[in-house]
């Protein structure tokens, strides 16, 4: 029996059951170009090989008429590595031979030509398993199959069995030219799955040696001492230190860097420090908010555009790519940018070419790459919204840094710099008392460094002495902005992204006479004054309840403060929304006076 099929341009008739539009020639086309369309589109998802093959065989299932579909794709060693068919995708064996046994495979790999079986009941190649396909089912089952081809190589094969019941004619030459046009289509996937496998796998591989030279390197040496300033960063703390010493590793080579921190912890400064440290820092470095320009601006800001592009376009305009040719482009908030953008990005970077926006011609460029985020790209990634092989891409070196209240030791340390750059601009002398640094340094500043300069920047333009106290600062007279924004708002602070996230926005403050919210004086603690110091609402004495005399305490401060919730917190050393939660517990009526 001829296993063989050459296709040219006759009609073979199979009888089998199907619909009756099969037997149109015009709508038999449409179909397969529907057909193509929708696997294509499978094809071009960023997921997982298995699951998309296996979604094209669900496809083939609703455009052919047929029985069952597999598609198997082969390893280097010419083994099975992906079986798929409509029911889902793996690796099992039993599977693959109940249906398509292991003779057929090989034919279709060694000869590379369509096989064709009118009847798989009385073929040799089909003898041990034609039972086990043909069983509940009426009728004569037929076979056809083509090779998966990457190129001049086979790397699978694309299968269908069909069922015939006399009540319908089948054209075996459009079938296996539909699937022959799937087949280069799986085949071109497979090849750009392995692809970037392979370069996924080499970045794993040079960032496991980047890490191991790292930690021979700190072996070596042991711990050293980082001074207090490298590239405008200030801080002394271990955490601080730790990262110092892994960007200053890490500078030595021309690794992407993922810099990965909350807002305002200075990603901006650490990869300014990682290009100073490099061999590039004579060379420009470049920095781009990827977040602050829609889709189209961003694409002409980092590609740059040719004149008469788009409307406006009055002239050749170079792009941060450019711009940062052999030195270090910053590409800040990147787990902001769209879907569309990713996989034009993506090409930048593992190609390093690129054509400017209204342009045609490919340049070239030589840039180191520092990403910054301070989104959780891992979720991003499993939730579809950022793809996996620019995942893979961007995240070869990760630097995670610390917020500022795991290092409340750099506090005194940030705080004299920040004032410092304020004297030199301004011509002024300021200082901070002990007190006032006592202060900062409870803080718990969930704005970070960022939120710690602007208090210190603001604290010294209201202050109206040389020297700055703790009463000097807006949350000693309940004015503190950043309380209200995440603690008036009834919202909780950024840390609850994180793994640590601390009872209450601001560190405890422990008043300097020895009172607290349920002690017998009713003084403004020392500090920021927003937190009773104790970890909830529910361990707090003066609103659980926890002593009668609460309740008089909670009357008699009203009074004082005429009423308003926010000076009576004042008195107390509690938030206006404690004191909300007090009075009501304690079923006190507010009087307005």
């Amino acid at each position: 029996m001829n296993h063989f099929v050459e296709i040219a341009g006759t009609d073979r008739p199979l009888t089998g059951a199907g619909e009756a539009a099969w037997n149109r020639p015009n709508r038999t086309s449409d179909i397969g170009l529907l057909g193509i369309y929708e696997i294509s589109k499978l094809l071009n998802e960023p997921a997982r090989l298995e699951t998309v093959l296996a979604s094209v065989a669900n496809v083939l299932s609703s455009f052919l008429q047929m029985q069952f579909s597999m598609i198997v794709i082969l390893d280097e060693a010419g083994d099975p590595e992906i079986v798929a068919t409509a029911d889902g995708a793996g690796d099992s064996t039993e599977r693959r031979v109940d249906f398509l046994p292991q003779a057929v495979i090989d034919q279709l790999v060694a000869t590379q030509t369509p096989v064709v079986v009118q009847n798989i009941a009385s073929d040799p190649l089909f003898a041990e398993v034609s039972e086990r396909i043909t069983a509940g089912l009426s009728g004569r089952v037929s076979f056809l199959g083509v090779p998966i081809k990457a190129g001049d190589k086979v790397v699978g094969t694309l299968s269908i069995d069909r069922v015939r019941d006399g009540t319908m004619t089948f054209r075996i030459d459009e079938d296996l030219r539909f699937l022959k046009m799937v087949a280069n289509l799986i085949g071109q996937s497979v090849r750009l799955h392995r692809i970037l496998s392979a370069d996924r796998q080499r970045l794993l591989d040079e960032r496991s040696a980047l890490e191991k030279a790292l930690t021979q390197e700190l072996a070596d040496k042991g711990h050293l001492p980082t001074p207090k300033k490298i590239g405008g960063i200030v801080g002394e703390s271990d955490r601080i230190r730790k990262v110092m010493q892994t960007i200053a590793t890490v500078a030595k080579s021309n690794s992407t860097v993922l810099l990965r921190g909350e807002s305002g912890t200075g990603k901006e400064l650490f990869a300014r420090a990682i290009h100073d440290m490099s061999e590039r820092k004579s060379k420009p470095f470049v920095k781009l908010n990827c977040a602050a320009l829609p889709e189209s601006v961003l694409e002409s800001e980092l590609f740059g555009h040719e004149k008469g592009a788009f409307t406006g376009a009055v002239s050749q305009r170079q792009g941060r790519f450019e711009m940062a040719n052999s030195g270090t482009l910053l590409l800040d908030e990147i787990g902001e940018i769209s879907a569309s953008f990713q996989a034009k990005l993506l090409r930048v970077l593992q190609e390093g070419e690129f054509e400017r926006v209204g342009g045609n011609k490919t340049l070239k460029v030589d840039v180191r790459l520092v990403c910054a985020t301070n989104k959780d790209l891992e979720t991003a990634v499993s939730k579809g919204e950022f793809r996996a092989d620019l995942y893979y891409r961007i995240n070869v070196v990760p630097v995670f840094l610390p917020p500022l209240r795991d290092r409340p030791g750099d506090v005194r340390l940030l705080a004299r710099n920040f004032l410092d750059r304020f004297n030199k601009e301004n011509g002024r002398k300021l200082d901070f008392s002990g007190m006032a640094l006592n202060v900062l340094e409870r803080c718990y500043f969930p704005g970070n460094v960022r939120e710690l300069e602007n208090c210190v920047r603001r604290t010294a333009t209201l202050a109206r002495g040389g020297t700055i106290d703790r009463g000097d600062f807006a949350c000693a007279s309940g004015d503190c902005l950043s309380a209200l924004l995440w603690t008036g708002s009834g919202r909780r602070n950024p840390a609850e992204l994180t793994a640590v996230a601390p009872a209450s926005v601001l560190a405890p403050a422990v008043p300097e006479t020895g009172t607290s919210c349920a002690g017998s004086e009713f003084e403004l603690p020392v500090g920021p004054a927003q937190s009773c110091g104790h970890a909830g609402v529910g361990d707090c004495p003066a609103i659980a309840g926890g002593r009668p005399a609460d309740r008089d305490r909670l009357i008699e401060a009203m009074e004082r403060s005429g009423w308003v919730q926010a000076k009576a917190a004042r008195l107390l050393g509690l938030t206006p929304r404690q004191i909300g939660y007090a009075l009501k517990k304690q079923g006190i009526e507010l009087k307005h006076i």
